[in-house]
Formats: structure tokens, C-alpha cells, sequence
């Protein structure tokens, strides 16, 4: 075996209740300690160990700021949950296999996550805007997620946080105009700001749907990383087949 790719992990999808954050936090923590230390302690095991993480490392409002891997941790439970989701595989690091830790933006897929969300809605011309439409939204293309698993396992000059994310973030405003552009849709009245609490709750519609997040994805471009979809109306055309 020369690499492990770790993606397991509960849905963060869901009201943050006492038990939904448990489950979470369990699903990852745990085993991805019992693994990476596994990865560590096997004899012409594993060179290259690859975890899934979040850019809810960063917390869930940094305004307009430009977060590369080098910015620091925000507030909140998704971004403590991360740190320490990080932080287990400490284990496979000081064994000497190289670590990667993929910071996963908003992955754009019709067949899960937000896209999956948003198209029927949008598609039946029932899309809008969240709230103002001012929060950034740093998102990625399934294909491209890919492309960064791929580059994870072969790039011996990548290690550490990576932010999984396209160059250009967009605001959601822009996003819901894309959306609906592509669908030859018009863009409604924008969602009231009770929505996400009725379905999220108060800490879930602040950490997942309001969640604003500007990222950079300098790591992968100081390799120099291409990607096949760099701004966000081409990923959408293609995933969607318009």
C-alpha cells in the first residue's frame, strides 16, 4: 500500500443539536487518529497520508478577507471540530509519511451537497439570494475536488492544509444570478433569514448556511495547479450539461 485517502465522516448537514455535534466530532476525531497512527506504525506501510477536511477551519464570517492556508483558525464549533480533525493526524506526520490535510470548499455536484440543494429549486424558478446575498461562497467543482485528491498523492512538494477551493469565490448573490443564468431562470425573492434557522437552528444556519468565507487556494497554485474550472459559470454549464 503506498497511500491512504481518509474521507469518512458524518453529514454536518442538520441542526446542531448536542447529539448531531457529537456525531459529527466521533465520526472523525476517533478514527482518524486510530488511522493515521495505524498508517504510522506499519512495517513498508504507507508513504502518503491523505485526510478530508473543511474550510470551516476558518470560522463562519471573516468579511472580506483573503484566508490562504497561512490565516488563522476562526471561532466556532465547525472550526474547533476541524483543528482538532487536523490535529489526528499528528500520528501519521511523526512516523514521516507526508500529510495532507484537504480543505474542502462547497463542492459543486448535482448529485450532493448544495448544488443538489439549489438546482430543483432554481430549475423550477424558485431560487433567490440568501438573506442580502453578501456572504462569500468558495466553492469547487466535483472534477476538480478530484484533481486535488490526485495531486495530494503524486506532488511530494505538497503537504499540510490545503484549501480545496476554485480561485475565484463568488458572493452568494452572484452565485444564485449564476445558478439561475444557467438554468435560463430568473432569480426571485431572496430567502428570509428564518429559513435556515426553521431547518438549521440558530448555530447551524450561522456556521453552515450564512457562512461566509473568502479563501485562496495559494498552496495548490504555488505547486502550479491548474484547474479545469476556475470560475464558477463554465463548472456550472458543465455539471449541468447546459
Amino acid at each position: 500500500m503506498d497511500a491512504v485517502i481518509h474521507l469518512a465522516g458524518a453529514s454536518i448537514a442538520g441542526r446542531f443539536t448536542p447529539a448531531h455535534r457529537a456525531a459529527v466530532r466521533d465520526s472523525r476525531i476517533g478514527p482518524t487518529r486510530a488511522l493515521a497512527e495505524l498508517a504510522g506504525r506499519t512495517p513498508d506501510g504507507p508513504k502518503v497520508f491523505v485526510s478530508a477536511s473543511a474550510i470551516g477551519y476558518y470560522g463562519p464570517d471573516r468579511g472580506d478577507e483573503m484566508l490562504d492556508e497561512s490565516a488563522a483558525r476562526g471561532d466556532g464549533f465547525l472550526a474547533g471540530l476541524v483543528a482538532d480533525w487536523e490535529q489526528a493526524t499528528a500520528g501519521a506526520a511523526a512516523a514521516g509519511l507526508r500529510v495532507v490535510n484537504v480543505r474542502t470548499g462547497l463542492v459543486q455536484s448535482p448529485r450532493g451537497g448544495t448544488l443538489r440543494l439549489f438546482h430543483p429549486l432554481f430549475a423550477a424558478g424558485l431560487g433567490g439570494r440568501l438573506g442580502d446575498g453578501r456572504m462569500w461562497q468558495s466553492w469547487i467543482g466535483i472534477d476538480d475536488l478530484v484533481d486535488v485528491y490526485h495531486r495530494a498523492l503524486y506532488d511530494a512538494g505538497l503537504s499540510g492544509p490545503v484549501n480545496a477551493v476554485a480561485p475565484e469565490p463568488v458572493r452568494n448573490a452572484e452565485y444564485a444570478k449564476t445558478l439561475a443564468r444557467v438554468l435560463h431562470r430568473p432569480v426571485l425573492l431572496p430567502v428570509p433569514g428564518f429559513g435556515p434557522r426553521l431547518l438549521l437552528g440558530e448555530d447551524g444556519a450561522t456556521e453552515l448556511a450564512e457562512a461566509s468565507q473568502r479563501l485562496y487556494p495559494a498552496a495548490l497554485l504555488g505547486r502550479g495547479h491548474r484547474f479545469r474550472h476556475p470560475t464558477l459559470e463554465p463548472a456550472l454549464r458543465h455539471l449541468l450539461g447546459t
